[in-house]
């Protein structure tokens, strides 16, 4: 019988990783007498040297590289709520609803937030326009672009009427407007 070094499991000699914990067996040298040495434990004379083994990682502990798209506990929960209607406006009237925005409520980093996603949507809408320069390949991708930046307006704006701040599906990965 083999014991696992990470929870102390009792194993078959011929498993390869504990069914409990998910460590690597081999990481378990036995002493002369039969008995395991746990890793870290001084070696006895004589006994060979463990091969370095890659222990797998259970699925739900598994890391994902994607950043955090929602910011909205860095923001003061009463600026959320006094300046929603506002950071409505930058998505709902475009230039106009930067303008609003900016000025009715200029301390407000909830706002500023909303702002600067907003913008980045609209420089999107506007580059997707002259892609219609491009003949045929412009005629076909600009609209679809427009429809998927359409989409991604009214996704971002219900993130603002449910009061979160949430980065721009698709477009936060541009890096402009930090």
């Amino acid at each position: 019988m083999k014991i696992c070094s990470r929870c102390g499991t009792q194993l078959d000699d011929n498993v390869k990783f504990c069914n409990k914990c998910g460590a690597s067996i081999e990481d378990v040298t036995p002493t002369p007498q039969g008995a395991p040495t746990p890793q870290g434990a001084p070696m006895p004379q004589g006994a060979p040297m463990p091969q370095a083994v890659m222990t797998p990682v259970p699925m739900n502990q598994q890391t994902t590289s994607a950043p955090n798209t929602d910011h909205t506990a860095e923001f003061d929960p009463k600026d959320i709520s006094d300046n929603k209607v506002i950071a409505m406006c930058p998505y709902l009237f475009s230039v106009f609803g930067v303008l609003i925005a900016q000025i009715s409520s200029k301390d407000s980093p909830y706002v500023a937030f909303h702002v600067r996603q907003a913008i980045k949507i609209w420089i999107c809408f506007i580059l997707s326009i002259f892609m219609m320069y491009i003949p045929i390949l412009g005629w076909i991708a600009a609209p679809v672009c427009v429809l998927i930046l359409t989409v991604v307006l009214i996704i971002s704006f219900f993130s603002v009427c449910s009061g979160k701040a949430k980065e721009v599906p698709i477009i936060s990965g541009l890096k402009f407007l930090k």
